[in-house]
């Protein structure tokens, strides 16, 4: 299946089916005709696995990041680049992020920011990948203040989801990637019963539907866009500290599944929703075999500290959360309000 991100003369496709990264050559060919060199920018496990066959159609060469998050700082970014003038790629070639977020993130971050710009394809090997992160032109890589808050708006000419590789993902990581489908599934409003009943391949088209519309109206995040941040302000305070401690405690879909959780409870504390609302949110995490408790450990003053710091924050506490009127930005919530609903929250544990 093919979905168009429209953006006028910027407008992308996104491929959904088994054996799309075979296309690569094809897409490269017609979206960088002048393209002489390509980098492959990769983790170290997947260019060891039998599919990692990549044939670009023009010189290529790989560079191998570190997997995960490890990938998206300052370090990496910099030998990144570094390989990228070594190989004198110029401003007609093209780089090609193959992997998870992180690695996608950072090869759309070098891409964005090498020469002031080099052509992008994305060929997104993880669920969370190919749902969210190599999708809509976000890029970035996080310091030590927080997650994704050095960063480029740089659209990708062609996304890859070739949905064969999936099964090779650890359960871990399918759930990772489940997080953000959750997301695009309570903002659609859909009920918790039909989960079960829906396959993979559709999750992720009604997920990367959902991504190129609101794209196409907001590529910026002026305004619809950020409601995919719908469950990320916990979610990102949450990684911000399990990366300070270089723990492996939550992956970022996993974090999303809490934030949500708690995104829920927060609307009900500020009387926009009712108890309803946080049964479906809680009913559809449970479908999706999420686990949607904060841990009693988190410490509540480092967590809203974090979410000041968040990339929607004004200087203020910002949250995206349901109400009468659907999902929007609600921005100065409260602090005493937001410490009140997570002591409550971490009771539940």
């Amino acid at each position: 299946m093919n979905i168009t991100v429209d953006l006028k003369e910027r407008s992308y496709d996104v491929v959904v089916e088994e054996g799309a990264r075979d296309g690569l050559a094809d897409l490269l060919g017609r979206r960088a005709p002048h393209a002489k060199c390509a980098v492959i920018v990769t983790s170290s496990p997947l260019d060891e696995q039998p599919w990692f066959d990549l044939s670009s159609g023009v010189d290529q060469f790989i560079v191998v990041v570190p997997e995960g998050e490890s990938a998206k700082t300052i370090g990496p970014y910099e030998r990144l680049l570094n390989s990228m003038a070594e190989h004198r790629l110029s401003r007609d070639d093209v780089v090609v992020g193959v992997g998870g977020g992180a690695t996608t993130d950072l090869a759309g971050f070098a891409a964005a920011t090498y020469l002031r710009g080099v052509a992008l394809i994305q060929v997104p090997t993880s669920l969370v990948a190919q749902v969210d992160a190599a999708i809509g032109g976000k890029t970035g890589i996080n310091i030590a203040a927080g997650k994704n808050l050095v960063g480029a708006f740089h659209q990708p000419v062609g996304v890859l989801c070739d949905t064969s590789v999936l099964s090779t993902l650890p359960e871990r990581e399918r759930r990772n990637g489940l997080g953000e489908i959750a997301k695009c599934w309570l903002l659609e409003s859909r009920d918790a019963a039909d989960v079960a009943t829906t396959p993979l391949i559709d999750l992720i088209e009604l997920s990367v539907q959902l991504k190129a519309t609101i794209v196409a109206s907001d590529e910026r995040e002026g305004d619809a866009r950020v409601l995919l941040n719908y469950g990320h302000t916990l979610a990102h305070a949450l990684e911000a500290v399990v990366l300070s401690e270089n723990s492996d405690e939550l992956r970022h879909g996993e974090a999303v599944a809490v934030g949500l959780a708690f995104a829920a409870r927060l609307a009900r504390a500020l009387g926009r929703v009712g108890d309803d609302v946080v049964a479906t949110h809680d009913a559809v995490l449970e479908e999706f075999g999420l686990h949607r408790h904060l841990g009693g450990h988190f410490d509540v003053d480092t967590l809203v500290d974090f979410m000041t710091h968040d990339k929607k924050a004004r200087h203020d506490l910002s949250f995206v959360l349901d109400g009468p009127e659907g999902f929007e930005l609600v921005r100065g919530v409260e602090p005493s309000v937001v410490r009140t609903t997570l002591e409550l929250f971490k009771g539940e544990s």
